[in-house]
């Protein structure tokens, strides 16, 4: 199964990835950057369907944060096409492995082709009960919780009525666990602005290798790393 690992020891319920160094990939083949991104989809594939085969509950993807607009226009129109051939290609296939989608972040400035694809996969894949797939897509962990403050006062909840459970409940992630493992490829340390609110206790995992190459190995290893960590949740 994954290496070095005992049987018993605990599966992370939640994992979530940051998958940089795509263009870093590209540059270094002599490839262009979008050669790099659809490299990357390919893992994306490979990685979601070995979660799915651990029996891992949620997984959540940094597919594009709000920021990512500030890309060249021609490398975000690039990405959105791979992202629109992936939701195509693969929707039939994770809806036939149990596997439920769902996607994170605004609406604003996603064609309303893509957005009725996304809901069509979220909607057709439901009821499944397997791996919960969650792309994050034009997200922003801070703009999630803006969001979520917003809908607080459209409610008129009474301040004094607000608490964590209360706020996580407006959360894009609702109904879903924390984090538990997050994973960032390419060896940058930081979480760019990913699930602020729902990584407050994640392990983080950062690992040299560029997410074009990152493998089943390679996650082994992340598994290996969660399950030597001595997760206190702030107590002794």
């Amino acid at each position: 199964m994954y290496v070095n690992m005992p049987e018993t020891s605990p599966l992370p319920r939640h994992i979530a990835i940051i998958m940089d160094g795509n263009g870093r990939w590209a540059t270094q083949r002599g490839l262009t950057r979008l050669e790099g991104h659809h490299a990357g989809f390919k893992t994306v594939h490979s990685v979601v369907k070995y979660l799915g085969e651990l029996k891992i509950d949620y997984a959540t993807l940094y597919a594009f944060s709000a920021e990512n607009w500030n890309r060249p226009k021609e490398e975000v129109s690039g990405i959105f096409r791979l992202l629109n051939q992936f939701i195509d290609k693969e929707t039939a296939d994770l809806h036939k492995n149990n596997v439920r989608i769902r996607w994170l972040g605004r609406e604003e400035h996603l064609s309303a082709a893509l957005l009725a694809k996304m809901n069509r996969a979220v909607s057709l894949t439901g009821g499944n009960t397997g791996l919960t797939l969650c792309l994050a897509l034009n997200y922003g962990g801070q703009q999630e919780i803006v969001d979520a403050a917003k809908r607080l006062v459209a409610d008129k909840i009474a301040p004094e009525l607000i608490d964590e459970r209360l706020f996580q409940s407006y959360l894009y992630t609702a109904d879903m666990p924390g984090v538990d493992l997050l994973i960032r490829t390419a060896n940058e340390l930081r979480i760019s602005n990913f699930l602020l609110w729902q990584s407050a206790y994640a392990e983080f995992y950062f690992t040299p290798v560029l997410w074009p190459d990152f493998n089943r190995e390679d996650l082994d290893h992340a598994l290996e790393a969660y399950s030597r960590r001595n997760r206190r949740f702030g107590g002794l």
